[in-house]
C-alpha cells in the first residue's frame, strides 16, 4: 500500500486486489477484490492514475502500476478516458505557487462546465483550512487534486480540529467523487 487513498493494488486475472485500502472502498469484494467486471472506465494518465467503477467510485493507483493497468484495461475491454481534473483546478489557491489573474480566469473558465465561480469559492471555503494546512507540510507547486484532498481530510499532518470527523468521512468522500465527475465530459484516448 502506498498511502490509505493512493493503493498499491495487484492486477490479477479477472480482477484487481486492493491492499488495505482506507476503510471507505465500498467497492471491493471480501478479500480486497474488484472484479474486472465492475470496472467501468481507467485514467491510467491522471494524477495519481484512476479507475473508475460502474457504482461512481474512484480508486487510485500507484503511477508504478500504470503499464499493469493499461495492460489489464486492454485485456478486459476496459475504456481508457480522460476527464476534466476538476479537483486539479478546484485545488489550485493551495498550491506553494502564485497564479496571476489570468491564470486564475482560466482555471475559472476550464470549472465553468460543471462548478460556477460561487460554487468554486464555496467548495474553496469549505476544504481551505486542511488543505493549507496539509500543504504547508508538503509544500507542493505542481498539483493537489482529489486523491490529496482524501488524503488531507483525515492526515495526522493537519491539526485534528481541521480534519473531517472520522463518521463525516465517507459521506465526504462521496461528495467529493460526485464533485470530481462533473462535468461528466468523457474523452476517449
Amino acid at each position: 500500500m502506498i498511502s490509505d487513498v493512493v493503493l498499491d493494488p495487484v492486477f490479477d486475472g479477472d480482477g484487481i486486489r486492493l491492499p488495505g485500502g482506507d476503510g471507505l472502498l465500498p467497492y471491493a469484494a471480501p478479500g480486497g477484490l474488484l472484479p474486472a467486471t465492475a470496472v467501468r472506465e481507467a485514467d491510467p494518465d491522471a494524477l495519481p492514475p484512476e479507475i473508475r467503477t460502474r457504482s461512481g467510485e474512484i480508486v487510485f493507483v500507484s503511477s508504478v502500476r500504470r503499464a499493469e493497468q493499461e495492460r489489464f484495461c486492454a485485456d478486459h475491454g476496459i475504456p481508457l478516458r480522460s476527464r476534466p481534473d476538476v479537483w486539479g483546478d478546484l485545488l489550485e489557491p493551495f498550491l506553494d505557487t502564485e497564479f496571476d489573474s489570468r491564470q486564475r480566469a482560466a482555471t475559472l473558465d476550464r470549472l465553468a462546465a460543471g462548478v460556477d465561480a460561487t460554487e468554486a469559492a464555496a467548495i474553496r471555503e469549505r476544504v481551505g483550512p486542511f488543505m493549507a494546512a496539509y500543504n504547508s507540510v508538503h509544500q507542493d507547486w505542481f498539483h493537489l487534486g482529489l486523491a490529496d484532498l482524501l488524503d488531507a481530510a483525515r492526515s495526522d499532518l493537519v491539526p485534528e480540529e481541521l480534519r473531517i470527523p472520522p463518521a463525516d468521512l465517507r459521506t465526504f468522500r462521496t461528495w467529493a467523487t460526485e464533485l470530481a465527475a462533473r462535468p461528466d465530459r468523457r474523452r476517449p484516448r
